[in-house]
């Protein structure tokens, strides 16, 4: 199969979908690799790596989609990609589809087949959402720290205190991967600590190994007692290819003091505030209510060599699969990879993500 690897152009993203250890396995498997030039440049991988792996490196985009059939991004095709795409592509990138109805449906319209990493799912759990979930969740409380200083909006409030001053109050909504990995390194900071939750397991498994951090059953309620006395609160919450759930009204929101932070992590998924909207790293936030808001729409990206590493780790063996059997053959031999289709054939084809847009849901496997 012919593979091609563009270079993101998503404001400030600089991970690369493909690593030149994949690129070389993958050449090795018979495949051709096509990769655009200085698509690595921002993860610290050179044109010359590429070239001594086996790819072969073309200028443009345009290049990169007329040559390919598979295509490997890491975030959601920009406008002038989607219009690259057409019936005989396989698109296999996060797309976030349920946040975006515009581009759910010129995606469709393509008749390309994409395929959504955050959709894979194996064993109840997202294998190639967890590694971004977990730069995320650990970012969220750095930039949340970092946002709280008085020179940036925030209360002037230092996370660990010291002797003789109480730390400060963090609450996490979500104790799924990216609420894990937020608690773990708000609590290494030194600050209160508590995170919400509906699964009662979920909270006995945090109970145990979170030592320090307190549990609540998450419901307004409980939510709204806690934001008069929080700092920072991160937003961890996560409904598997679906919209993420508004827990937080504006009017919840104005219980927080002023000068308290709010990251919101699902913001990749419309945000779990009815106050987020997508920013950039550039202008990572702005104030609601006296709340200083972080909704960054792809957080790792700031952390682009790390992020571009750990994401290949989890999805180039699903690459190599694609690659070497087609969607069909692949799908046979591991059925979780249905339900990272998204869209194929003109049709929606990920349930949650229709329910969100109100269209028609197609089965992908009538399709095939």
């Amino acid at each position: 199969m012919k593979i091609g690897i563009p270079k993101e152009i998503k404001n400030q993203e600089h991970r690369v979908a493909m690593i030149p250890a994949c690129v070389q396995d993958l050449v090795r498997r018979g495949h051709e690799v096509f990769v655009q030039k200085s698509a690595g440049e921002g993860s610290s991988y050179s044109d010359e790596q590429y070239v001594s792996c086996g790819a072969m490196m073309l200028d443009t985009a345009e290049e990169i989609f007329a040559a390919a059939q598979l295509i490997v991004k890491v975030k959601e095709p920009q406008a002038s990609e989607v219009a690259m795409l057409n019936e005989n592509h396989i698109l296999f990138t996060y797309l976030h589809l349920a946040a975006d109805k515009h581009l759910t449906e010129t995606l469709a319209a393509t008749g390309a087949t994409c395929i959504a990493y955050e959709t894979i799912k194996v064993n109840k759990t997202l294998p190639l959402l967890e590694p971004m979930s977990e730069i995320a969740g650990r970012m969220s409380a750095i930039v949340g720290a970092y946002h709280l200083a008085k020179h940036n909006d925030g209360r002037g409030i230092l996370l660990g205190g010291v002797p003789g001053v109480l730390p400060g109050r963090v609450v996490v909504i979500g104790g799924g991967t990216a609420g894990v990995n937020a608690a773990r390194v708000a609590k290494g900071i030194g600050a209160d600590v508590t995170i919400l939750e509906v699964d009662f397991d979920r909270m006995r498994f945090l109970d145990i190994t979170m030592e320090g951090a307190r549990t609540v059953f998450s419901t307004e309620a409980n939510l709204a007692e806690l934001l008069p006395r929080v700092d920072l609160v991160i937003g961890a919450v996560l409904v598997p290819g679906a919209a993420a759930p508004k827990l937080i009204n504006r009017k919840m929101l104005q219980l927080m003091q002023p000068g308290s932070v709010f990251v919101d992590i699902a913001v990749d998924q419309g945000g779990c505030s009815e106050t987020t909207r997508a920013t950039t790293h550039e202008e990572p936030t702005y104030i609601e209510e006296g709340v200083v808001h972080y909704c960054v729409a792809n957080m790792p990206g700031a952390y682009s060599r790390t992020a571009t590493q750990a994401l290949n780790n989890v999805t180039h063996n699903w690459t190599a699969l694609i690659a070497d059997s087609g969607v069909q053959e692949a799908s046979a031999k591991r059925e979780q990879l249905i339900g990272g289709i998204n869209c194929m054939a003109g049709k929606v084809t990920c349930e949650p993500v229709a329910s969100a847009h109100g269209m028609d849901y197609v089965d992908p496997t009538t399709l095939f």
